[in-house]
C-alpha cells in the first residue's frame, strides 16, 4: 500500500507539473491580448500615464482602487486591489524609478483579470476566490519621473527599512504591517550584463528568497519563497533557456526585501536583466506577465508545497562575466612593440533633459586577456590591427571613448561610440 501511495503521489505531481507548464505556455500565447498597448517605451512611461490607467479600474468593480499614500513631492501612490479570499498576496513594482519592466507587466495583469471569455475564467475564479492581490504598480513616481533610481530625496529607498526616511519606505512598510501578505513579490530590474553562473548566458530573468539573518537561515516563510521560485524558473526554461539566475542571498540589513522576510511575508525577488535585441524589455515584460500569474495560482491552490526547495539552489547564481562587446584577439602597438589584447566595451545609456529618451555613451573597460569574459556582441578581430580614426596605433586606455577602428589587409571596420558600423 505504501508503494501504492508513492506511485499515486508522483502521478498526480507530474500531472499537476503538466498542467501548470501549460498554463505558461497558454499565457505566452495570449500575451497580445492583454498588452496594454499604450505602454512600451520604458522611460515614457510616466505616472501621469499611469494615472488614467488606474482610474480605469476605478469604475471597475473587479477591482478596488485606493490611494495608499503620497510621494515626498505629492503624486499619488495607488493600490490596486483584486479578489477577497485567503492568503493575502502583496506585489509592488518600481521601487527604483528606472526599472519599469514589472511595471509594465502589472497593467498587462490588470487586463488579463479584467478579461473573461478566453479560456482563463478558471484561472481568475480561482485567483479571485481562493487570495486576495494588492498590487502598487509604481512606488516611487518622483524617481519615475527623473528616470532614476532613488527617490526625490536622493535615497535608495531599497536601503531605507530600518530609518524610513522616504513616505514611499513607510508606505509600503505599513501595507506589509496591516495586510500580513503570506507572499510578497518585489520587482525589480537589474544590469543587462549579469551572466548565468560562468556560462556564456546573460541573465534574462534573476529570482531570489532573500535571507532574513545573516546566518541566511531557512525557516518555513523563506522555503514558502524557495519552493515557488523552483516552479517559476521551471516554467521560465521553456521560453529563455539557460537564461534564468539566482541573486546573491547575502544578507542585507537595510533592505526591504530582507526585512520583509524578517517581518514573516516570504519574499520573492524578481529582477529583470537582459535579452538579446530586447532594448526595451519588452519581451522580458511578457515573462514577467507569465511568471507572476502562474505563481499566483500556485499560492491560491497551495500546490507550490509539493516542490523541493533543494532544487532552488541549483539554479545559478548571478555573475558579472558579459560586457555589452568584446573584440577578440586585436593587435595593438606601443614603443614598437606588437602585442595582442582583447577589448571590452560597455554602452551606457544617458538620460535626455526630459528623461524619456536616451543616448549612448561608450567606453573602453578592459583590455588584455578576457578569455574567461563574454560579450553579448562579439567580434574575432585576428589580423587586424587597432588604430585610430587617422590609421595611427591606438593607446589604449581605460574608460576612454570607444571611437577606434580595425584594420587589415582586407578591410577597415569602424568602431563608433562602441557600436560596430556596418
Amino acid at each position: 500500500m505504501k508503494h501504492l501511495l508513492v506511485v499515486v503521489s508522483f502521478f498526480a505531481m507530474s500531472e499537476t507539473i503538466f498542467a501548470q507548464n501549460n498554463l505558461a505556455q497558454r499565457l505566452f500565447d495570449a500575451h497580445d491580448l492583454f498588452k496594454e498597448k499604450s505602454v512600451s517605451l520604458r522611460r515614457e512611461f510616466k505616472h501621469r500615464q499611469l494615472v488614467p490607467l488606474i482610474d480605469k479600474l476605478k469604475t471597475n468593480p473587479k477591482f478596488a482602487v485606493s490611494e495608499a499614500g503620497k510621494s515626498f513631492e505629492g503624486r499619488s501612490i495607488f493600490q490596486v486591489k483584486y479578489g477577497t479570499g485567503a492568503p493575502p498576496v502583496l506585489l509592488w513594482s518600481q521601487m527604483h524609478g528606472d526599472e519599469a519592466t514589472a511595471t509594465m507587466a502589472l497593467l498587462d495583469i490588470f487586463n488579463f483579470l479584467n478579461a473573461s471569455g478566453d479560456g482563463f475564467d478558471d484561472l481568475r475564479k480561482k485567483l479571485s476566490e481562493k487570495s486576495t492581490l494588492y498590487f502598487v504598480p509604481m512606488l516611487n513616481p518622483d524617481g519615475v519621473e527623473r528616470w532614476q533610481r532613488r527617490t526625490a530625496q536622493e535615497i535608495d529607498m531599497n536601503r531605507d527599512a530600518l530609518r524610513l526616511q522616504c513616505p514611499e519606505s513607510k508606505l509600503l512598510k505599513n501595507l506589509q504591517q496591516t495586510l500580513k501578505p503570506l507572499v510578497g513579490f518585489n520587482l525589480h530590474d537589474q544590469s543587462p550584463r549579469y551572466s548565468v553562473g560562468n556560462t556564456k548566458e546573460v541573465a534574462a530573468i534573476s529570482f531570489l528568497a532573500t535571507a532574513y539573518n545573516y546566518e541566511r537561515t531557512i525557516n518555513s516563510v523563506r522555503e514558502r519563497a524557495m519552493q515557488l521560485i523552483v516552479s517559476m524558473n521551471r516554467d521560465l526554461q521553456a521560453f529563455i533557456p539557460n537564461q534564468v539566475a539566482r541573486y546573491s542571498d547575502e544578507f542585507e540589513p537595510r533592505a526591504f526585501g530582507d526585512n520583509i522576510a524578517k517581518w514573516g511575508t516570504s519574499l520573492i525577488l524578481i529582477e529583470s536583466g537582459g535579452y538579446k535585441n530586447d532594448p526595451e524589455k519588452q519581451y522580458l515584460r511578457k515573462m514577467n506577465f507569465i511568471t507572476i500569474l502562474t505563481a499566483l495560482e500556485r499560492i491560491a491552490d497551495g500546490t507550490y508545497t509539493r516542490e523541493n526547495r533543494a532544487d532552488y539552489e541549483k539554479i545559478p547564481q548571478n555573475e558579472r562575466n558579459h560586457f555589452d562587446l568584446i573584440i577578440r584577439n586585436a593587435r595593438t602597438e606601443r614603443n614598437g612593440l606588437t602585442y595582442t589584447v582583447d577589448v571590452a566595451l560597455n554602452r551606457n545609456e544617458i538620460n535626455s533633459a526630459d528623461a524619456k529618451s536616451f543616448s549612448y555613451k561608450s567606453s573602453i573597460e578592459d583590455f588584455g586577456d578576457l578569455s574567461v569574459f563574454y560579450g553579448i556582441e562579439e567580434i574575432d578581430a585576428r589580423g587586424a590591427f587597432l588604430t585610430d580614426n587617422n590609421g595611427k596605433p591606438l593607446v589604449l586606455k581605460l574608460g576612454d571613448k570607444a571611437d577606434f577602428e580595425l584594420r587589415s589587409d582586407k578591410n577597415t571596420q569602424k568602431i563608433v561610440n562602441g557600436f560596430v558600423q556596418k
